[in-house]
């Protein structure tokens, strides 16, 4: 078996929750085989998310440079073909990042690719069985390829839970002198913080979410209700964006706000994994929708199978009597 690296990003040297989720994935294919992070970034802020990764990872490579300063996936792919050997298995985050990266990584490694995984079920020789999900997450899809000569694995974020006692200890090599050319096409040019609204949903511990089961506009009065009993805030996914029924600065997901509330009610929302991109930290997920086959039900720790635009009144009058 080859060895298992893992990319591991990080705002400000601040690990991405993804971090030691891939240490998990990672066991999955070899419990056995020896782990590596790659962290990139410049200054202090590498050095930080270093060693919070030594704290998950036995052995963390880093890598310095003012071209790595903001994670320009161009920049990182030809480090990384740099640095990894031939047969690399390569595990990175299903993220807007990680979809940047992953597919152009495989090809210029000459590696298989196997994109947003949320279930790895083990090797059998050099096949890797693992599963992943199709239609929005309403068709799982069970998928062997051919590992022999490396791969890149792109790892839905929370499809496995971190470790509870991560062995720590680890040690940090730094290994920029490994580094080629860094030059791309593509420049960062600045980074355009997000228009806050009245309401900041990223502050919330709380969230009453609303999707397409709130069929109309004026539906959206009973998620609103019920968020003043709970005393929450309504977010809302994608759909509602698109209607002009809420505001951008409300949407939870990877083109809208990523948030870490405690508690999390999806009301009449699917699940696709671009909406769930969006939580972030574990939150306790509460799913309410009318059709028993919705994906959200597959990461929610309650799932009731209701018509929101019933339920929801009656969920808040039973708070209200409290």
């Amino acid at each position: 078996m080859a060895d298992i690296y893992a990319y591991i990003s990080h705002k400000d040297g601040v690990l991405e929750d993804a971090a030691p989720e891939l240490m998990v994935a990672a066991g999955k294919i070899d419990a056995a085989a020896p782990v590596t992070a790659i962290v990139t970034g410049a200054g202090v802020h590498l050095d930080q998310a270093a060693e919070a990764a030594a704290a998950v990872y036995s052995r963390v490579f880093k890598f310095n440079h003012d071209a790595l300063a903001y994670p320009n996936a161009e920049v990182v792919r030809r480090l990384l073909v740099d640095v990894l050997p031939a047969d690399a298995i390569v595990l990175i985050a299903h993220d807007t990042f990680g979809m940047d990266l992953g597919p152009g990584l495989s090809i210029k490694l000459d590696a298989a690719f196997v994109a947003d995984v949320v279930a790895i079920e083990g090797m059998d020789g050099a096949a890797l069985a693992v599963v992943r999900q199709e239609y929005s997450g309403m068709v799982s899809t069970h998928v062997s390829c051919d590992i022999s000569a490396g791969a890149v694995i792109s790892v839905r974020p929370g499809a496995f839970a971190p470790p509870e006692n991560p062995a720590g200890g680890g040690t940090v090599e730094d290994r920029s002198g490994d580094m080629g050319d860094l030059s791309a096409k593509r420049t960062f040019i600045e980074l355009v913080a997000a228009e806050v609204g009245e309401v900041d949903i990223t502050k919330s511990d709380v969230l009453v979410s609303i999707g397409r089961g709130i069929e109309d506009q004026e539906n959206i009065e009973i998620a609103e209700e019920l968020a003043a009993a709970m005393g929450a805030v309504v977010s809302c996914s994608r759909p509602i964006v698109d209607a002009k029924w809420l505001e951008k600065s409300r949407q939870v997901g990877t083109s809208g706000q990523t948030v870490k509330p405690k508690v999390y009610l999806a009301c009449g929302i699917s699940g696709s994994f671009q909406h769930l991109g969006g939580l972030k930290g574990s939150p306790f997920i509460v799913a309410i929708n009318k059709n028993p086959k919705a994906p959200i039900f597959q990461v929610a720790d309650v799932g009731i199978e209701a018509d929101i635009l019933e339920f929801l009144p009656e969920l808040t009058e039973a708070i209200e009597e409290q």
